[in-house]
């Protein structure tokens, strides 16, 4: 085998060597590209196009099927979160049969159709109350899931207790329904309306009012029958909640701020706000000049008229009147010689006419307060003045930056001092937690350790240095050779022809010459 092989390569090197460069690149150029057809060829035909099994899963239901497709041998992938489960597509069709069939996915919930497979005669009340809630639930779900825009719905019953006494008060139902919606998807106010007629007429005697219906954020869905009370106490909470938002980021500033300068524990923000809610909705019309400076417009047009008359009138003259009334008045005018001239500009301008509709934002802070106690550091009563005034002068800016420009006009120093309080001293009542004393690894642990370690080493030494003599003994044994002795020099005769012959066929073939002289030595 090993001559073959030399022979081959051998061969393979002459045919290499007697070639030019130009057929050498043409040679490994063909191998190349024969090798890449061949890759091409195979990854396409075990490449797999993937498509959706099934969608909006859970993750047991999808736990439950990937199952079961390892067990077949069949290849998937997850996606969308573990909700959706993809398999070649000449399977879709063929697995979703065989899976139906096989009652997958199992979603672990109850239907009606489980009574057909757990009704008996061994069943008690308490058991079957329980399922039927179950299937209840199972039920109002999918119908809930065909909603458009509805991922999935888990829906919570409550059943009041049947009561034997006939004077007992009839309880009623409660429903709580979370909806899993598909991104960016919003439940308009119909279907709101739809959502919660259709949970309050699947479950008996449950009341509009009795049923909650939120999203995977805890948006809450309210139910609107067109109640003006309903919605002016939904303005108010509105109201109230931007309210407590201002003064919590407020007081979260503050607390940080204040906390890093005296310590975390050892300040306390109170903040209380009035904010006009106010909405104003007001149109002006302005006409302003175009040159407020010298209150003047643009000239537009201008018309100048100029008169003048010279010619023969009255003159002044006659005697004066004295009647009643009438004080040094001229008399009549006497005839004569008169000149007179008249002008007179007419100019049209323009002016800025501007034309407003303006909406003013109804969130504005009309006024704040700000409490504040710091507790002094140990040793002291209270914190020194400079340190108060410090704080009561971050306070004031906070004040006048917070309130709206409105209303902080009016605002002199003295009002922001009013509406700031800043108190120090000790916190009676701070909780104080007990710290844990840090159990210290003991000493003889580490000697322990240290013992261990050494021991481990000496085993590792011991364990090499032992493979190194053996495999020194296994050198030594393969090196040792035996020495054979020449054939004695004979003539041209019989016995020196055949040692030459044995001489070439231990140099050209050993093996056949180790057999021949095994079977020597066993006929001997």
């Amino acid at each position: 085998m090993n001559e073959k092989l030399l022979m081959y390569k051998e061969r393979i090197t002459e045919f290499w060597s007697g070639q030019s460069k130009k057929q050498k690149m043409i040679l490994l150029s063909s191998v190349i590209a024969i090798i890449l057809l061949l890759a091409l060829l195979l990854f396409f035909a075990n490449r797999s196009n993937y498509v959706a099994l099934y969608s909006n899963l859970t993750l047991q239901e999808t736990g439950q099927i990937k199952e079961t497709l390892d067990a077949r041998g069949i290849s998937s992938t997850i996606s969308d979160n573990g909700t959706a489960i993809m398999v070649p597509e000449p399977l879709v069709d063929s697995l979703k049969v065989e899976l139906a069939a096989e009652g997958l996915p199992r979603s672990g919930s109850i239907d009606y159709s489980f009574f057909q497979d757990q009704m008996g005669f061994g069943m008690t009340d308490n058991e079957f109350s329980v399922m039927e809630r179950a299937a209840m639930q199972t039920e109002l779900g999918s119908l809930i899931r065909n909603i458009n825009g509805v991922n999935h719905a888990n829906v919570m019953i409550t059943l009041p207790e049947e009561s034997v006494w006939l004077n007992s008060s009839n309880e009623t139902s409660t429903a709580a329904v979370v909806l899993d919606l598909a991104a960016g998807y919003q439940l308009e106010p119909s279907q709101v309306q739809a959502l919660y007629h259709l949970v309050s007429k699947s479950v008996p005697n449950l009341p509009i009012e009795n049923i909650v219906i939120s999203d995977q954020m805890f948006n809450d869905y309210l139910y609107d029958n067109g109640n003006h009370a309903n919605s002016a106490l939904s303005a108010y909470e509105q109201q109230r909640s931007i309210q407590r938002e201002i003064e919590r980021d407020l007081t979260r500033n503050l607390q940080q701020m204040l906390g890093t300068v005296v310590g975390r524990d050892k300040v306390l923000v109170s903040v209380s706000t009035d904010i006009d809610f106010t909405q104003e909705n007001r149109t002006e019309a302005l006409i302003e000049p175009v040159d407020p400076e010298n209150m003047e417009g643009i000239a537009v047009s201008i018309e100048r008229i100029a008169e003048t008359y010279s010619g023969e009138g009255t003159v002044e003259g006659g005697v004066e009147g004295t009647g009643e009334g009438i004080v040094n008045y001229p008399g009549a005018m006497g005839q004569g010689p008169s000149e007179w001239e008249r002008t007179e500009d007419r100019i049209n301008n323009e002016v800025n006419r501007i034309n407003r509709d303006i909406v003013e934002s109804p969130y504005k802070i009309r006024d704040i307060g700000i409490q504040v106690m710091v507790e002094p550091p140990e040793g002291l009563d209270a914190l020194p003045q400079d340190r108060m005034n410090d704080i009561q002068q971050i306070l004031g800016t906070i004040v006048r930056t917070s309130i709206s420009g409105v209303y902080a006009e009016e605002l002199t120093q003295d009002a922001i001092n009013e509406k700031i309080y800043v108190s120090s001293q000790p916190f009676d009542g701070k909780l104080e937690f007990e710290q844990q004393p840090i159990q210290a690894i003991p000493t003889w642990m580490y000697i322990v350790g240290g013992i261990l370690v050494a021991v481990i080493l000496l085993l590792l030494f011991l364990l090499v240095k032992k493979r190194k003599e053996v495999e020194e003994e296994v050198v030594e044994q393969e090196e040792i050779r035996y020495e054979v002795p020449d054939l004695p020099n004979e003539d041209q005769s019989l016995s020196a022809t055949k040692r030459k012959q044995l001489e070439k066929m231990a140099k050209d073939k050993p093996e056949e010459f180790s057999k021949l002289l095994r079977t020597w030595l066993s006929e001997d």
